[in-house]
């Protein structure tokens, strides 16, 4: 029962730290307008971007963040039930990291609506499967720089990386299944959130990725 309460309170933690949402306060606040309003309407840092790149940096950097800070803290808090073992500990990050991503997704301040969890969930992930994390990271930056859809990126390393966290760190009796598990949710929850890029990508019609303004 106790371990139970411990994974409620982790989780609803992390949904409000996944719930704020950044984009939106700092276009509200230096810019003087609602981001869900402009360009695709989503409140993550590419949508930022289009309205200020160094707002959009700062999105980027505080939406991983915040994945970041609710799996340390999960893993904080679940450290004192350590006699209950590793695989405690581990499913209380992934708890964190999925509700994080959730947060983001579904923001308790924005009417349950928000962005798509990439960046939550990098920054989630991060803290439990950097490794992992970090070659989805590469097959992002590649397919971004060969076609410059960053949506197309965003879908296929989120595709991809239950598929590294399963290479790199599931082994016979690992008790890694817990975060196999969430990360499997939170890529296929980002691929639903993307399906109008999908759509536009089927349809040729998606914005591709410039460094030039205008």
């Amino acid at each position: 029962m106790a371990a139970n309460a411990n994974f409620g309170i982790i989780a609803a933690m992390a949904y409000l730290l996944g719930s704020i949402p950044f984009g939106y306060l700092l276009v509200r606040a230096f810019r003087g307008s609602d981001i869900r309003r402009t360009g695709s309407g989503n409140i993550g840092a590419t949508n930022v971007a289009r309205s200020s790149p160094a707002l959009g940096i700062l999105t980027l950097l505080l939406d991983a963040s915040k994945g970041f800070v609710a799996v340390s803290i999960a893993a904080a808090l679940a450290s004192g039930s350590e006699h209950l073992g590793a695989g405690y500990v581990y499913s209380a990050m992934a708890i964190a990291a999925l509700c994080a991503v959730l947060g983001h997704m579904f923001s308790l301040w924005l009417k349950f609506r928000g962005g798509k969890g990439v960046a939550t969930g990098v920054g989630a992930f991060i803290a439990i499967v950097p490794k992992a994390v970090l070659v989805a990271i590469c097959v992002f930056a590649a397919l971004v720089a060969l076609f410059r859809y960053i949506s197309l990126g965003s879908i296929v390393a989120a595709a991809a990386l239950p598929a590294f966290i399963y290479l790199l760190y599931v082994q016979p009796g690992s008790p890694m299944q817990s975060v196999l598990g969430a990360a499997v949710a939170a890529s296929l929850l980002i691929i639903a959130k993307h399906h109008q890029n999908i759509s536009r990508l089927l349809a040729g019609t998606e914005h591709r990725f410039s460094l030039r303004r205008g």
